[in-house]
């Protein structure tokens, strides 16, 4: 069965999110005067699970096999086979006997919990001709092991259709990993005999330079070095180790469980550096407050030195490890430079040489390989988050220089990520309590639909669609694919692409397979009280509708904070960056209002009266569009 045929038949009206780039957001009705035509099919559907007394829903999906397209389309469906539920936000499809109005039909389907009244309606709608299937969306995000019904309400003259589904326990396995580490039992399987901190070398900022010696040859390590930074206030640097419970398998992925399970065991401990920079003068008694900083993506724990500056005025010292496949390769060295003194100290840098090319890319490790690589950089942002975790709670007793005194307090850590760290900062709030507040700065989810829809990571997107034998760009450029799908809140489209359709089905169940990992999935369990999101207005890295799933899906509206980048003389450049590299004025103001939230809980607006920072965002419906400043940046 080819995978169009396939697609067609009720069991394959499997989901996604994609978005419309090369067609109008506006579809027209499949007829002037469409007659009647019933709903005959529906996704997603329980019939499409078996029992399973393994799984906290009782359920385990059993997609069909047969038809299932090109290798990584199956290994996709296979994975997916394991998981305990669908989607949290499912590609809805309901196939019809025949044309309807999309917009007439979307309108009459809803999705209500079983056992209760909340319910939602659909939107980003997509109608396929070909096969009479309109597929939509959820309006809200789902919650996780939870039962729903599907209603398609019928016209005067129409049959209406009702089915149910459930949904997978979409935050238990992280939340496993956190109460493996709780109770001490990570700890044991990976033969650790306790969390702490190892200190390699403390040295004052004052007149040190801080270079990486990355292992970017893993055959001839580089001896070059790249400037991390100087530090100009009076503090100190501390460099080291600690060692973390490690779940990662080879392939970048974390043996998936029935969810009524534990979770996996930690099959051993990974040595993982940390970069720390105290405040000038003496600890306080019981130690510095201590705020855990998140990097980005291509970054590595070296990246703590910029982010330290306004946290140390404020008295509080900042830390961090490296992510996942970041800091090149194990074999790099932190050197320290005091005029002619030279100190190179260990920095065990995460990445691997995945693709066989002798060297070690910035990001290389962070997403998975082989047969499971349609879940990309899933697993490897539960381990950091779990790396974090195992991080926080090596801090407190910390003697950083010897002299009988607590330096590191272990009470009441704060959290700061940037992009990247937004992203599995939003996980690790979400599940670890021990955070006590958190800012967020440009976050997005899902991790999907940012490579999709940004201007910097399309290109991956596009790899993993030739990869699995559905690119269908005809431009001459691998980001020319065509998936034609609205944003969130715009109109209905009609699928008239050759491919469309088959590209928003792949994307979809990868969407499904990774949301355990996808940071929109545990922002409902985050206390807004302890939490503050910086978003960047125009933002082409993390774009602005994927920081809308997130604050949505939490309902974090009242928390977030906007950066108006296009009401600055900055406007025609990408904000992305704004917090570490951007105009100094947005830089400051945004650590400002940082170190202000993380020291004593108060949200401030850095500009006052202006109009640069809207505290929190005036209307939620600013996030809908991508808002790039030139459209030639839409993909």
């Amino acid at each position: 069965m080819s995978s169009r045929s396939w697609r067609r038949t009720t069991a394959s009206v499997v989901g996604t999110l994609a978005v419309t780039f090369a067609v109008t957001a506006t579809a027209t009705p499949a007829l002037a005067k469409p007659g009647k035509a019933d709903p005959i099919s529906a996704f997603p559907s329980d019939s499409l699970t078996v029992a399973d007394k393994g799984q906290l829903t009782g359920r385990r999906v059993n997609l069909p096999l047969e038809g299932c397209g090109a290798p990584i389309s199956c290994g996709l469906t296979q994975q997916l086979n394991q998981l305990d539920g669908f989607d949290l936000d499912p590609r809805i499809a309901i196939r019809f006997s025949g044309p309807v109005d999309p917009a007439e039909a979307a309108a009459r389907i809803t999705l209500q919990e079983a056992h209760g009244g909340w319910r939602t309606g659909v939107d980003r709608m997509v109608w396929d001709p070909a096969t009479t299937t309109l597929y939509a969306h959820p309006a809200k995000q789902l919650a996780p092991g939870t039962t729903y019904k599907l209603r398609v309400q019928g016209g005067p003259a129409n049959k209406s259709l009702q089915d149910t589904f459930t949904t997978m326990s979409a935050t238990d396995g992280l939340l496993d990993l956190r109460k493996q580490i709780d109770s001490g039992q990570a700890f044991k399987d990976a033969g650790i005999t306790a969390p702490g901190l190892m200190i390699d070398g403390v040295f004052p900022t004052a007149g040190t330079l801080v270079q990486l010696v990355a292992d970017v040859t893993p055959e001839a390590p580089d001896t070059a070095a790249r400037n991390a930074g100087f530090t100009t206030n009076q503090g100190t640097y501390v460099f080291g180790t600690y060692l973390a419970p490690n779940w990662l398998r080879p392939d970048v992925t974390i043996q998936q469980t029935p969810t009524r399970d534990a979770g996996p065991k930690a099959p051993g401990s990974v040595r993982l550096p940390f970069v720390a920079v105290l405040p000038p003068g003496p600890a306080p008694a019981g130690g510095w407050p201590v705020a855990v900083f998140g990097h980005g993506f291509t970054g590595n724990a070296t990246n703590v030195i910029t982010a330290a500056s306004t946290n140390m005025q404020r008295g509080i010292a900042t830390i961090g490890t490296n992510v996942v496949g970041h800091g090149f390769g194990p074999d790099g060295a932190i050197r320290v430079v005091q005029g002619p003194k030279v100190t190179d100290l260990p920095f065990y840098g995460r990445g691997v040489d995945q693709d066989g090319n002798a060297r070690i890319d910035s990001t290389e490790g962070s997403s998975a390989t082989g047969a499971a690589s349609a879940q990309s950089s899933r697993d490897a942002l539960r381990q950091t988050s779990a790396d974090i975790m195992t991080l926080m709670r090596s801090l407190g007793g910390t003697d950083v220089d010897k002299n009988g005194s607590v330096d590191l307090s272990g009470k009441d850590v704060t959290y700061f990520g940037q992009s990247f760290g937004g992203i599995y900062g939003t996980m690790l709030t979400g599940v670890d309590p021990e955070v006590t507040r958190s800012v967020l700065n440009v976050p997005g989810g899902p991790v999907t639909e940012i490579a999709r829809l940004s201007t910097s990571f399309r290109g991956l997107t596009a790899a993993s669609l030739t990869a699995a034998g559905l690119h269908n760009g005809s431009g001459g450029t691998a980001q020319d694919f065509q998936e034609q799908m609205p944003l969130r809140g715009e109109g209905p489209v009609t699928a008239t692409v050759e491919g469309a359709v088959e590209i928003q089905d792949y994307l979809a169940r990868s969407t499904w397979l990774s949301r355990p990992g996808s940071p929109e999935t545990f922002a409902p369990l985050i206390d807004p009280e302890r939490v503050l999101v910086q978003v960047a207005f125009g933002d082409q890295t993390v774009p602005n509708p994927t920081s809308y799933t997130l604050v949505d899906a939490g309902n974090l509206w009242s928390r977030t904070s906007v950066y108006r980048n296009d009401r600055t003389g900055n406007a025609a450049n990408n904000p992305h960056s704004f917090l570490l590299t951007g105009p100094p004025a947005a830089a400051a103001a945004g650590q400002a209002q940082i170190a202000t939230f993380l020291k004593g809980g108060e949200t401030i607006d850095p500009d006052g009266a202006g109009n640069v920072w809207e505290v929190p965002i005036s209307d939620p419906a600013l996030l809908l569009p991508l808002n790039y400043p030139q459209p030639a940046l839409r993909p």
